[in-house]
């Protein structure tokens, strides 16, 4: 039985095996559509979500299972006091696969050393979201044909975008990637991401808080929103939460086949200008989040093809 808690639990190469069966899920979804005939997710979510909870879900009943589970903290026996131990240790009697999504980090790991069943990290805290980043290599793999020798603009909430930490230690094991750091200080990639896979691993990157001086050398453009929930302080989240808004203005500055990600929800870091620019592509990020999750349920499962 295996878990994926961090986008390194899987390697290089059944990454790539796992976005190859995402690819032909896509093609041709009814091919898959009774492969978990039976089978049982649970998606416990402790945290408000409608992208990662919905598309779990989704990908579940394309191929054919069902699905139970929570939409919230406050619907389930944490309200009353139960510990992550003792709720996975139940739904591993009620489910085959599990997905978590849940504000404290680690909580994902905490549950996969008392569970029968796959856990699934969904997200936790501000710290890692392995599925969202294999919904980002999907795209961008689409996209450009490959995950290497390209340069990524990362922009916005450096320091609390999970999604981010979880994109920087996944393409940093592909060669010739360069990062383009873009946030206000007090944003910053956190020093732990830095030091232990930039640094470590000698891959260039740049920090800049200004977008226009570096738009134009970026081959995919990673928006992300300032997050009010990560923050303390009302006011600091009221000073930052406009750092960044991206423009068809400003998209005049960069390459013609420059691709804009972002993880979803946005607030209003992207203009709704910008969505009907040809690059704009985070509603068929948002697509591919369906095929990577089925081909990940498929693949801890051990069902299908996979």
């Amino acid at each position: 039985m295996r878990h994926l808690i961090d986008p390194s639990d899987l390697s290089v190469q059944e990454v790539d095996e796992l976005l190859n069966l995402a690819d032909r899920i896509a093609k041709d979804p009814k091919r898959y559509s009774e492969v978990c005939k039976g089978k049982k997710l649970a998606t416990l979510f402790y945290e408000p979500s409608t992208r990662t909870r919905l598309s779990f879900e989704a990908a579940m009943l394309n191929l054919g299972g069902s699905v139970l589970g929570f939409a919230s903290a406050d619907s389930s026996s944490a309200a009353k006091g139960e510990s992550v131990a003792d709720t996975i240790r139940v739904i591993s009697c009620y489910a085959d696969i599990c997905a978590m999504r849940h504000p404290k980090e680690g909580a994902p790991m905490v549950a996969s050393r008392f569970s029968k069943i796959p856990v699934i990290n969904a997200g936790d805290g501000g710290h890692q979201h392995p599925t969202q980043t294999l919904t980002d290599l999907m795209t961008i793999r689409s996209i450009k044909g490959r995950l290497g020798g390209l340069t990524i603009g990362l922009c916005g909430d450096l320091k609390f975008g999970r999604t981010v930490h979880s994109l920087i230690k996944s393409l940093s094991r592909y060669e010739g990637i360069r990062f383009v750091l873009i946030s206000p200080g007090e944003l910053r990639v956190p020093d732990y991401i830095v030091g232990e896979v930039l640094r470590a691993k000698g891959i260039p990157y740049e920090e800049v808080e200004d977008l226009e001086t570096v738009i134009g050398k970026l081959d995919i453009l990673y928006m992300t929103r300032v997050q009010r929930e990560r923050f303390f302080n009302e006011e600091d989240y009221i000073r930052l939460k406009d750092s960044y808004i991206l423009t068809a203005h400003k998209m005049q500055g960069a390459k013609p086949d420059m691709a804009v990600l972002h993880p979803l929800p946005r607030v209003n870091e992207i203009a709704v200008e910008v969505d009907d620019d040809p690059r704009a592509a985070y509603f068929t990020q948002a697509q591919n989040g369906v095929y990577v999750r089925m081909a990940l349920i498929m693949k801890l499962l051990e069902v299908g093809e996979c």
